[in-house]
């Protein structure tokens, strides 16, 4: 019977001194990728802080605009109903105060 090869294992690429394992090139592009991730994850917390900041602005701006609403209901001079009198004449119905200003 054959063997059946496997993906990765016992390739013959494990030996010491060969293959992607060693030298000093290996070590650079680690470091420069340790470098790399440190920087994404700086730009990152810069954008979620930003992000943030953001939202917290949006958030006072619409509570200060609910705010003037809330002024400007209360300003507005409040209505009150207009009540006439009317009798009743005869057949007919007279009607009182309706060309007076209410008071």
């Amino acid at each position: 019977m054959g063997q059946v090869a496997r993906w990765g294992a016992n390739s013959g690429s494990r030996r010491r001194g060969s293959g992607r394992g060693s030298g000093p090139l290996v070590t650079l592009s680690g470091l420069a990728g340790a470098l790399l991730t440190i920087l994404a994850l700086s730009a990152a917390a810069v954008l979620a802080v930003v992000f943030a900041a953001t939202l917290a602005v949006v958030m006072l701006l619409a509570t200060v605009l609910l705010a003037l609403t809330a002024l400007a209901f209360r300003a507005r001079p409040a209505r009150r109903p207009v009540v006439i009198e009317a009798r009743r004449s005869g057949h007919s119905w007279v009607a009182y105060g309706w060309d007076q200003k209410p008071r």
